[in-house]
């Protein structure tokens, strides 16, 4: 007797893999401390003002909490083997990976497609700060590989805990990644892109949605808000 096998149909399908999030962690921050501040200004005024300042704090409140959530909450990259999806202040972009040309970094992060059109990441924003710091860890560690030492060594020997003077001036800080961390997601992804662009699965058209659930409660502040300015 010959074992029975499943026909491919009636197998279950291989669950799909998750996607990579990437969110800027000081925009989360200082978005929810911006919220703090902008809900506490505009509900006090809303309850323990008088005249038409109550309504100037509502008008106020619906137009400014939806842009402050979507510049600083929202922005997110959600990356899995099939396609890029770039979720922007204003808009949602998805991308097969087909549909990528390439990935650049500059003053700011952003990817093309193969028609020619260009995404900014906001979720994944430049720091020319942390770039130069890379790029001097990357130049003392090229001079230490040319002179035969290692990082944290001084003049052979190994400076005592690791520590610069009085225990400060951590030399740990040298030994850093030669890479800022938002150049080396920006790798992540060319790597991927390399990896999956021709791949059958990563293939389909580019999509791009409005979020309107931004859209719609800031346009409502704005008119609310025009109409009591012009009315008073």
């Amino acid at each position: 007797m010959t074992p029975d096998h499943p026909s491919p149909a009636s197998q279950p399908p291989a669950p799909a893999a998750k996607d990579r999030i990437y969110r800027s962690p000081m925009a989360l921050v200082g978005g929810v401390l911006l919220l703090v501040v902008v809900c506490w200004l505009g509900f006090d005024a809303l309850f323990k003002g008088h005249g038409r300042v109550p309504w100037l704090a509502l008008a106020g409140l619906i137009l400014v909490v939806p842009l402050v959530a979507a510049f600083t909450l929202r922005p997110a990259v959600f990356v899995n083997d099939d396609r890029l999806r770039i979720r922007n202040p204003l808009r949602v972009i998805s991308l097969p990976w087909g549909q990528v040309s390439g990935l650049r970094s500059g003053f700011s992060n952003e990817v093309v497609t193969e028609s020619g059109a260009k995404y900014q990441l906001w979720a994944i924003p430049v720091s020319l700060r942390a770039r130069k710091k890379a790029a001097r860890r990357q130049q003392r560690a090229a001079a230490d590989a040319a002179r035969g030492t290692t990082p944290g060594r001084v003049g052979g020997g190994l400076s005592p805990s690791g520590l610069g003077f009085g225990g400060f001036g951590l030399r740990g800080a040298e030994t850093g990644p030669t890479r800022s961390e938002t150049d080396q997601v920006m790798d992540d992804l060319r790597e991927t892109l390399e990896r999956r662009a021709e791949e059958e699965t990563a293939q389909g058209e580019t999509t791009v949605r409005w979020a309107y659930e931004v859209l719609a409660p800031a346009l409502a502040g704005a008119i609310l808000l025009i109409i009591l300015l012009t009315t008073g």
